[in-house]
């Protein structure tokens, strides 16, 4: 299973530096698209997800909606 993450954040949300401080700590590699300054990152977000909120993570082909440590741990057997 493809385990590659890519979580599309704020600088100013909470729940995505949650996010980031977890994925940190569990030295899982992540790539992060700040969807505040990148519209075209925007435009992929809310196409692949349907959500203008954020985080939004796709763990894989997997997507969380906001921060779930336990389905993100799980889905990360971490």
């Amino acid at each position: 299973m493809d385990k590659t993450v890519t979580i599309y954040s704020t600088p100013t949300c909470h729940f995505c530096q949650m996010t980031k401080e977890f994925l940190k700590e569990k030295n899982i590699a992540y790539t992060e698209h700040n969807v505040a300054t990148d519209l075209e990152k925007r435009q992929e977000m809310i196409q692949r997800s349907g959500q203008m909120g954020v985080p939004v993570i796709f763990v894989g082909d997997e997507m969380i909606i906001g921060f779930d440590q336990e389905r993100l741990a799980s889905i990360l057997g971490v």
